[in-house]
């Protein structure tokens, strides 16, 4: 018989910080916001002396959710943490589309899609729109669009964009935990719409919550590893990208200056896109997802060398 352990579920925008899994999660589960009421959450059930497993309750798009609470659960005092763990966030970009896609093959092929979410930071909504386009090109094809509740586009605007677009019907399908409303729009812009949902039945919500804790308890007995450094760094990926144009040096936040046909290594996070002039040669020993954006002018001597990113060969497990 397993041994009892608490569950505390960590939610930001995509699951209403919170709302969204009320009545959904099993009754044991705890739901917090971030910051304040998940470090009241961890000090609580540590006192109490119990094993508490933290999970991230993010489908991919907002990393800082887990790297905040890998931060939080890093400020609570080791006296009042007891034997705290954070295990994986509960998906990831990869697992969103492939929920999306199993999505969009409930609904009839001659509907549009609108993937809508709670809008989140300009990287967070932008990476829905990568998504989106996963999702149509891998997925069922046809008319894609991207909605953001309190944000811009809103599903009123994703309605008129979908009709102006020869759509003769809307699937409203959320990217996220919570369900999207129906928006009133004019009557000369009206579609039929269809709101599909939820995006993971509870019975496969709760079952992949189920494996998230189980991976991280499994973690800790065997590595004593309470997730909390892999936490720190999950946002790395998250922030801004910058380019150089040709013939241009780096003059900024490298503390160094470059001649032409210089070589060098950088130590950048990720999300770094260059643009160099010709005989450029250097290292990057920054970590980068595959296939990332790198863009040289012209010039023979160009080359460089990308190490595998930290825990590349670390698996999160089912999807559904």
């Amino acid at each position: 018989m397993a041994e009892p352990v608490a569950v505390i579920a960590v939610c930001g925008h995509e699951a209403a910080h919170g709302r969204a899994l009320d009545g959904v999660v099993d009754t044991g589960v705890s739901i917090v916001s971030s910051g304040r009421e998940l470090f009241r959450s961890i000090a609580a059930h540590g006192r109490r002396n119990a094993e508490t497993v933290v999970v991230p309750m993010t489908l991919g798009r907002d990393p800082e959710l887990v790297a905040d609470t890998a931060r939080t659960l890093r400020a609570v005092p080791a006296g009042e943490r007891g034997t705290t763990v954070l295990a994986e966030p509960f998906g990831t970009s990869q697992h969103l589309v492939a929920w999306l896609r199993a999505a969009a093959g409930r609904v009839p092929e001659t509907s549009a899609l609108l993937l809508t979410a709670p809008s989140g930071d300009p990287f967070e909504d932008a990476e829905l729109y990568r998504i989106a386009a996963l999702v149509r090109r891998y997925g069922r094809g046809g008319l894609v669009e991207v909605a953001f509740t309190g944000g811009d586009p809103d599903p009123a605007e994703g309605i008129r964009r979908c009709r102006l677009l020869g759509a003769q019907r809307v699937a409203l399908v959320p990217a996220a935990f919570a369900l999207p409303e129906v928006p009133e729009v004019p009557e000369a812009e009206t579609l039929p719409v269809d709101r599909v949902g939820p995006l993971i039945p509870a019975s496969a919500l709760r079952r992949v919550l189920g494996e998230r804790v189980a991976d991280a308890r499994r973690r800790w007995r065997e590595h004593a590893d309470d997730g909390v450094a892999a936490g720190l760094t999950a946002a790395q990926n998250h922030g801004h990208s910058h380019t150089h144009p040709p013939g241009e040096g780096h003059d900024h936040e490298h503390g160094h200056s470059h001649g032409p046909g210089h070589a060098h290594e950088h130590g950048h996070a990720s999300g770094h896109v260059h643009d160099h002039g010709p005989g450029h040669e250097h290292e990057h020993g920054h970590d980068r997802d595959p296939g990332h954006p790198h863009e040289h002018g012209p010039g023979p001597l160009h080359t460089h060398h990308h190490p595998s990113a930290p825990g590349a060969d670390r698996v999160i497990r089912s999807i559904a």
